[in-house]
C-alpha cells in the first residue's frame, strides 16, 4: 500500500507548499469570506485565488479575519495567485500583481502564477477587451518577456517563489532556456482521472517543479456543459470505489492527486464539504486503486479556453 500522502511538497529555495488548499474559482463572493475562515479553521494553510476570479477582495477579507484573531500568523499561511493575461508586458507584471495583493491585503504572495502562456491586450475599464467581431483582442506579448517580470518580483521580494499555469512541456522549456535567475516551482494544470496528462506531469516532477491539479473534481459546476460531456463523479468504477472505502467520491478524487504529490485545488465555500474535503488526508489507496482510477483517462479536457484556439501559444490547441 502506498504511503500516506505528504502534507507538504517542496518547492525549490527550501520553501514548502501544502499539497491541499482550498480553490476559489467561481466561488460566489458573498460566500467567500466565510468559506476562507472556515477552511483555515478546519486546518487549511493554502489558498489558491487569481485576479481573473474577480473575488480576491472577499478572500482577503477572510485571511485578514483569521489573522486578526489570533487563529493563524501570516507566515503560517501560503497564498498562491495568478497574473492576469492583459498583465503579461514587462512593464505590466507588477501592477498585474500589486492589484492582487491590494484585494488580497497582502505584503506579499507564496507562489504567483503565469495563469495562461498567451496575453491580451490591456485596456484600461475592460477585463477580457473584444473587437467589433465579439473576439477576445489578444496581444503578441510572448511569456519569456513575461518571465522576466515575474523574476523582478521575486528579486524585489513580493513573491516568494514563481510558476506558471497551463504551460505544456515545450513552453516550459523555452523559459528553462532563459538565463533565469529564478527557478520554476510549480506548473498549475487542469487534472483528474478523466484527464491524466501522465508525460507532463512526469516531465515536471523530473525537473523538480511541483505540480497542482485545478478542477480536481472534474468541475461538475462548469457554464453550458455539453450533452456528451462525461460526468468525473458519476462514474459508475469511481462510485464502487467511494462505496468500497467508505469514502465520497470527491475524498476519493482529491486522494487520488495527493498520494501523488500532486497538490489539489477543490473548491467549496460550503463548511461541511470543506470539512469533509480536509478529511481526505485520513485515509490512503493502494497503488491498484490509483492505477484503476488513471485507468479512466479519456483525455476529457473541460477547460479549453477555446476563444485562443489559433492563437500560436496556446499550450493545448488542437488545431495546431
Amino acid at each position: 500500500m502506498m504511503a500516506k500522502a505528504n502534507l507538504y511538497v517542496n518547492l525549490a529555495k527550501g520553501m514548502k507548499m501544502p499539497l491541499l488548499g482550498l480553490g476559489t474559482w467561481k466561488s460566489e463572493p458573498s460566500k467567500l469570506s466565510a468559506a476562507v475562515k472556515a477552511a483555515i479553521d478546519t486546518g487549511y494553510r493554502h489558498i489558491d485565488c487569481a485576479y481573473c476570479y474577480e473575488n480576491e477582495e472577499t478572500v482577503g477579507d477572510g485571511i485578514q479575519a483569521k489573522t486578526t484573531d489570533g487563529t493563524v500568523k501570516r507566515e503560517d499561511l501560503f497564498i498562491t495567485s495568478k497574473l492576469f493575461e492583459s498583465f503579461h508586458r514587462l512593464g505590466d507584471v507588477e501592477s498585474g500583481l500589486k492589484k492582487s495583493l491590494q484585494s488580497l491585503k497582502l505584503d506579499y504572495l507564496d507562489l504567483y502564477l503565469v495563469h495562461w502562456p498567451f496575453g491580451i491586450q490591456n485596456i484600461e475599464g475592460e477585463m477580457c477587451p473584444t473587437g467589433p467581431d465579439g473576439r477576445t483582442l489578444f496581444n503578441d506579448v510572448h511569456f519569456t518577456e513575461t518571465w522576466h517580470g515575474m523574476e523582478q518580483l521575486v528579486q524585489k521580494g513580493l513573491v516568494k517563489s514563481i510558476g506558471v499555469s497551463n504551460f505544456n512541456i515545450s513552453q516550459i522549456k523555452e523559459i528553462q532556456a532563459l538565463p533565469n535567475k529564478v527557478p520554476i516551482s510549480n506548473n498549475q494544470i487542469e487534472l483528474s482521472p478523466y484527464l491524466v496528462q501522465d508525460d507532463l506531469v512526469s516531465f515536471c516532477k523530473s525537473q523538480g517543479i511541483t505540480v497542482t491539479a485545478y478542477s480536481p473534481l472534474g468541475s461538475p459546476d462548469r457554464k453550458d456543459p455539453q450533452d456528451d460531456d462525461p460526468i468525473l463523479m458519476d462514474d459508475p468504477k469511481l462510485i464502487d470505489l467511494a462505496r468500497k472505502k467508505g469514502k465520497s467520491v470527491a475524498q476519493i478524487l482529491i486522494q487520488y492527486h495527493l498520494q501523488q504529490n500532486v497538490a489539489c485545488m477543490p473548491k467549496s465555500v460550503t463548511p461541511s464539504r470543506i470539512l469533509e474535503n480536509f478529511q481526505s488526508l485520513h485515509f490512503t489507496l493502494t497503488d491498484s486503486e490509483v492505477e484503476e482510477l488513471k485507468s479512466l483517462n479519456r483525455n476529457n479536457r473541460y477547460c479549453t479556453y477555446d476563444e485562443a484556439f489559433g492563437h500560436p501559444l496556446h499550450p493545448f490547441d488542437p488545431t495546431h
